[in-house]
């Protein structure tokens, strides 16, 4: 089986993204609209469904902004329209991915082909071709900070490494399809990188990560967190030199609490099953996204930009390398800051900071009758730093009551939901709510099939 590979595209898109750390934000956005001229010039003549949406407008002369909206429903709905390769069927394409045991298979002897994570009502398949691939391999491999740069540059492969990827191994998801396709590439590495299930217990997971002895752990930050609370109870025995985190929010307590648990270094990075590479962290902790491969546009609820600096509603995402499926303007239903300031790093690429999406505010009953909103990351924040727990669900039942549950037992249960009650009703008083009750829920916090948990959920999406 020959991988979705091509060292010759990738050799040209590694050069290009070299070169980019030495440009100016001009030059990345000349890189950007001859991009997205091409793509867009691609989609009109090759998706019917573009063909429609975009009648009329010019490649290279309309601006991004005259491009209507398009959704993940919407995509899905009209799939066989959307792509731009007449043989890729819907239909059949499920048929295939239905097989676990094609995980990384090249679809069509051509495509890598993945599903979205399901932390969204709607699943999406995503399909990548060589250039695509190409693309993603040169970022992760030149962009990724590295806090051991001698080591990475005689070893940008890792090759000398011991990789564990913690998260779902149970169907087509981009980050194990990843992982496989990697150990297809380099067949030397099938032994020093392997895949350990996040839905198997933690006694097995644990015991399987003390027999392999990795000195790189890639995960969720839920599950990093996870991990070093079994290495502080002295039953995860590894002591890994790097931890890489992704897929979720990246809280500073996470950070504090994963890296004091192995004294290492965390490398945190932003992606998506519609753009895999989508941003790095720097030197200076900060994300830098990808500009020149991607655009990302923060909207208001009437899809309007925000200014810089501003939270918005959500995120519009354009894919300057995809040309199988063809994304412009899509809906990401992420929250991404984009920031205006240049960051000390030195990097022209730009700051963003990330509201993942799931997680929901909380409408609750204030004190003299008013409506008192709590936000999810302040809610995550006062169970991490007060509490010190981080793999939770907090679910609200109603405007007085919330639902939590812990992936604890035992004494140590009893006790880490004392301290999440006092917080949590420590920070209701705060804000002027009513006492609120907080109810313990049974059983292992719920994950998707992907392995990633939507710690706080609203009344309406309980």
């Amino acid at each position: 089986m020959t991988p979705v590979f091509d060292p010759w595209q990738f050799s040209v898109v590694a050069s290009d993204v070299l070169s980019v750390g030495y440009a100016t934000p001009s030059a990345i956005l000349a890189r950007q609209q001859r991009r997205l001229a091409h793509v867009m010039a691609l989609a009109q003549c090759r998706s019917r469904l573009y063909r429609e949406r975009l009648r009329g407008l010019t490649p290279g002369q309309t601006p991004l902004q005259a491009l209507p909206v398009v959704t993940r429903g919407e995509l899905m709905q009209r799939f066989d329209d959307w792509v731009t390769d007449p043989q890729l069927k819907l239909d059949e394409l499920r048929a295939f991915m239905a097989d676990a045991g094609r995980v990384a298979e090249p679809y069509l002897g051509r495509y890598m082909v993945w599903e979205s994570s399901g932390t969204s009502a709607q699943p999406g398949l995503f399909v990548q071709d060589a250039q695509a691939m190409a693309v993603y391999d040169a970022l992760e491999t030149l962009r990724r900070h590295a806090p051991r740069p001698l080591r990475r540059w005689v070893d940008p492969w890792c090759v000398g490494e011991r990789i564990a990827f913690v998260g779902a191994t149970n169907g087509h998801f981009a980050s194990y399809v990843s992982v496989q396709r990697l150990r297809q590439i380099n067949p030397w590495m099938a032994q020093a990188m392997q895949s350990f299930s996040i839905l198997q217990s933690a006694e097995a997971l644990v015991a399987g990560l003390n027999a392999f002895w990795p000195t790189v752990i890639a995960c969720y930050p839920t599950v990093a967190s996870l991990l070093a609370e079994q290495a502080r109870s002295g039953a995860l025995r590894v002591r890994p030199r790097e931890v890489w985190t992704g897929g979720e929010n990246l809280s500073p307590a996470v950070r504090q609490s994963v890296t004091q648990a192995w004294d290492c270094s965390l490398r945190n990075s932003y992606g998506a099953s519609e753009f895999l590479s989508i941003a790095w962290e720097c030197r200076q902790g900060c994300l830098h996204a990808n500009a020149d491969w991607v655009i990302l546009e923060p909207v208001d609820e009437q899809r309007r930009p925000v200014p810089a600096g501003q939270t918005p509603c959500t995120t519009l995402l354009t894919h300057l390398a995809q040309t199988v499926q063809p994304l412009l303007r899509y809906d990401l239903g992420d929250q991404v800051t984009v920031h205006a300031e240049r960051c000390a790093c030195g990097s022209p690429l730009p700051v963003i900071e990330v509201q993942g999406r799931g997680d929901a505010p909380l409408v609750m009953a204030g004190r003299g009758g008013r409506k008192v909103t709590l936000l999810p990351l302040a809610l995550t924040t006062v169970l991490e730093d007060q509490a010190g727990v981080f793999d939770f669900q907090l679910r609200q039942r109603d405007a007085h009551t919330l639902v939590l549950r812990l992936d604890l037992q035992g004494g140590d249960a009893a006790a880490a939901m004392a301290r999440c009650r006092a917080a949590l009703s420590g920070f209701a008083e705060v804000l002027g709510l009513q006492p609120i009750r907080v109810i313990e829920e049974l059983g292992q916090v719920p994950r998707g099939r992907s392995g990633k948990v939507c710690r706080v959920l609203a009344a309406e999406a309980a």
